[in-house]
């Protein structure tokens, strides 16, 4: 089907909108027909084209999970074993959380350095990110919240993914010193708000108290 003014898709068109439906259609089930008021309209970005995609509002919100994560803390081992469960959580719980993953400090000669831990989704080339490159050394260094709604507009963003378009990372505190922090990607633009940020920064004090009691 065409319509006036429209030119045809050629293929590598054709291949990301086939794969953007993919992820908001497959990766869960959670996407059901729900009412007009409860749907997002996101826009995804071609080359010179733009596509606006209706998305069913998932079962799961953001503020739902903030139990779940304290409940993760009675059935961890160890802070790896907490690490992987809050990654495993919001990876599957929240559709466009599409990269969930943690970064450590580790202290070297002349420096210290985030080091990738537990994650979830695609492998990521930066295994290691010194404190001052990045959106995650930039979390890591002030010591606050990052959020970017576009990661294509900030000069930090350490490209790895073309599908990335938002980022949150939040730094995870333990005696009153940034530790590591949590590092979110998401394929669609703007995709955290307050009620995002207030969950990933709970991930983040529930992963900093647990690092406080085993110390």
């Amino acid at each position: 089907m065409s319509y006036p003014g429209m030119q045809p898709l050629n293929f590598r068109d054709r291949q990301t909108v086939c794969q953007f439906a993919g992820e908001i259609f497959f990766r869960r089930f959670a996407f059901t027909f729900a009412p007009h008021s409860s749907r997002k309209c996101q826009t995804l970005s071609t080359r010179n084209y733009s596509y606006t995609v209706i998305m069913a509002a998932t079962n799961t919100q953001a503020s739902e999970l903030i139990t779940e994560l304290d409940s993760l803390v009675s059935k961890a081992t160890s802070a790896d074993a907490l690490m992987r469960a809050i990654v495993a959580l919001l990876h599957e719980k929240l559709t466009r959380y599409n990269w969930v993953g943690f970064y450590m400090i580790e202290k070297e000669i002349d420096r210290n350095m985030l080091v990738l831990g537990p994650f979830k989704g695609t492998m990521t080339p930066h295994t290691r990110i010194p404190l001052n490159q990045g959106i995650c050394g930039a979390a890591a260094s002030s010591g606050r919240t990052v959020i970017v709604d576009d990661v294509n507009k900030d000069s930090r963003y350490l490209a790895c993914s073309l599908e990335t378009k938002s980022e949150i990372v939040v730094p995870v505190f333990a005696k009153g010193k940034v530790v590591g922090e949590l590092d979110i990607d998401s394929h669609f633009l703007a995709a955290f708000g307050p009620e995002d940020r207030k969950l990933c920064e709970h991930a983040a004090v529930v992963l900093g108290k647990y690092l406080e009691a085993h110390s």
